[in-house]
Parts: structure tokens; sequence; C-alpha cells
């Protein structure tokens, strides 16, 4: 427990303020500086206590604190002995009564010893604004199909927030709401990248780019940035090797009768015959419509596949009737 009287270093009353304690303490801190009053062992110990003694009491939390702790250790260095000899001596309802008395007294002056020291840790933590993670930022990116398979660099510009540069994020300025960012505590900002698309990337994949989502208030780290890949005319379609495999439906009478049929593919679309009698599941290559890697061009492989349409008209629906009634192969023949 704290021994010295820092009243007494600095030959002050408890009573004294902030002015008698700077005076006090200039005033000593002069007489026994060691450049003046030697540097003995004793002097410099003493301007140490001085200037220790003039720390904690000019600091209005730390003045309270000890205060609290000098009481404390006032108590239980003069009262103790006397409460210790009534415990010892022949019990009875006046020394129960001091008992009592001398152990709320001492736990009294603990608590508030307690208190003060979590008023303090409130204070500090009031008083240090606390990190707080910037959030992350989700963006989308047009690509095409050919840069979709070749890979690209894109010029994107996102729109973050940053802390107001007038109250640094508080919202309140002299206990007024924030004039320059209206008490959002945020100003908008736009910023420019150039990101690098891989090649061979999906429609839906995320790119993540770190630290450079929103930032960070009062030390925080920032938040990262995600950019959405959307394919523009898009198909599904999976890779292998060079070359690029794709499902393309056909309706009915394509396939009895044969069609041309566009398909899209990385610089535009490419026109492919759909030969007559043609079954779902039958497989067409597109020379040279695949992905170039090491000088080898690879092929698109469409894969056809017979689909009715979701909206058939009356007339459409008569004409399959029709159909149903005059058709003469059994194609299920031998299942």
């Amino acid at each position: 427990m704290q021994t010295k009287d820092y009243y007494k270093i600095l030959e002050i009353d408890e009573m004294a303020t902030d002015s008698d304690i700077k005076s006090a303490y200039r005033k000593l801190a002069r007489k026994f500086h060691p450049d003046i009053a030697g540097s003995s062992p004793d002097v410099v110990e003493h301007f140490k206590d001085i200037n220790e003694a003039y720390s904690t009491l000019i600091d209005r939390r730390k003045r309270y604190d000890y205060d609290a702790l000098r009481r404390l250790y006032s108590y239980t260095k003069n009262s103790e002995p006397e409460t210790q000899s009534t415990y010892t001596s022949t019990p009875n309802a006046d020394s129960d009564k001091t008992k009592y008395q001398s152990k709320n007294y001492f736990y009294g002056m603990w608590e508030e010893f307690i208190n003060a020291q979590y008023q303090q840790k409130e204070y500090k933590k009031q008083q240090t604004p606390q990190p707080e993670n910037g959030s992350d930022i989700t963006s989308e990116v047009s690509i095409t199909m050919e840069e979709a398979i070749y890979g690209t660099s894109k010029k994107i510009n996102v729109l973050h927030t940053k802390p107001c540069p007038k109250c640094q994020g508080r919202k309140f300025v002299n206990g007024a709401v924030c004039t320059h960012c209206n008490g959002t505590g945020t100003e908008a900002e736009h910023k420019k990248f150039t990101v690098k698309i891989p090649a061979n990337v999906k429609n839906g994949y995320k790119i993540r780019i770190a630290n450079e989502g929103n930032p960070g208030i009062n030390g925080g780290k920032n938040g990262n940035l995600y950019l959405l890949i959307k394919i523009e005319n898009n198909f599904d379609f999976k890779y292998d090797g060079c070359n690029i495999l794709r499902t393309v439906p056909i309706t009915p009478y394509e396939a009895v009768l044969g069609a041309d049929i566009e398909i899209p593919v990385a610089d535009g679309k490419v026109t492919m015959k759909i030969l007559p009698n043609t079954n779902s599941g039958q497989k067409f290559r597109l020379q040279g419509q695949g992905i170039t890697k090491n000088g080898i061009k690879g092929d698109l492989i469409v894969t056809v596949e017979i689909k009715i349409p979701d909206n058939l008209t009356k007339e459409e629906i008569d004409l399959y009737r029709r159909l149903a009634k005059i058709g003469s192969d059994n194609i299920r023949k031998g299942v």
C-alpha cells in the first residue's frame, strides 16, 4: 500500500487547489534540483519524490484514487492495533459493536478505492476512442465472354465512405450535430482501381482485394473490397483443356426439320447448322472457338437438348394432337 505522503512532500494541505500544487511544485523543484542542491543520493531521491507527488496530485483522477488509498492506509495503520486489542478482550456488546463498525469502515474504504479504480478505467475508455474496423464493399464488374475466357484488366470506380474530416467520425462538434456530414460521421469518396481479371472465370466469380474496403476508424483495420464478376451474354459452360463445353436448347421442330441457330462465342456469335432428325444429347463441334493456350486453339463443343417451349399456343397444341394421331413409328419398340 502507498506510504508516501505527497501532501507533506509538496508542503501543502489536503485542501490545496491546483494553483497551490503548481506553486508549491515550482518552488520545491527549483530548491531541490540537483543542479542547484547537489547530486547527493538524498537530494536526487527527494527531487524524484517531488515530481512523483506533483504528477499524482495535479491529475484529478490520480489524486482521487490516491486520496482514497491514503485514507485506507491511514486507517489500517492507525486503527487496526486498537481494533485488534478489542477482539482479544472479553467479548461484550460494546466490543462487538466496535468490531462491527471497524469492519464496516474498512470495507467502506476499500469499496471506495475499488470504485475509484473502476471510474478511472471508464473515464479513460470514454476519453480514448475505441478502434473500429471498416466495413466490406461489394461491387459488380461486367465483362464479355472473351474477357472471361482469356482474362483482362478493368478500370473500376468504387464508392467508399471515410470519416468526416470535420468531426472525425464522432458526428458532433462542440455538442452540436456536425454540419459537414449532417451527423452521419462519414463522407462519400470515389476511388479508382485497375483490377486484373484472371482467365477462365465463371459468372458469379468473386475477387477479393484486401484492405480496399471502407477505412477503419481510430486505428481499426480497413475492410475488404469484393468484386462480383458478371459475364455479358452469359451461358453455362465448362472447360476441357482448350475446349469450351456448353449445352444449347432446341425446339422439337428444329430437331426434326433441321435449322440454323446462332450460338454466342467469345467475340460475338456464330451460326451453327442443326441437321434434320437431330436427337437430344447430340454434339456439334465449332472449330477454333475455344481457348488459345501456348499457341493451341481449342474448339467449342455444343450439346443440343430438345426442349418444349413453356408457353405453347392453342394452335401449337392442336398440331401436336394431330401429329399424335398420324404418327406411325413406335420409338419405344424394344424397350
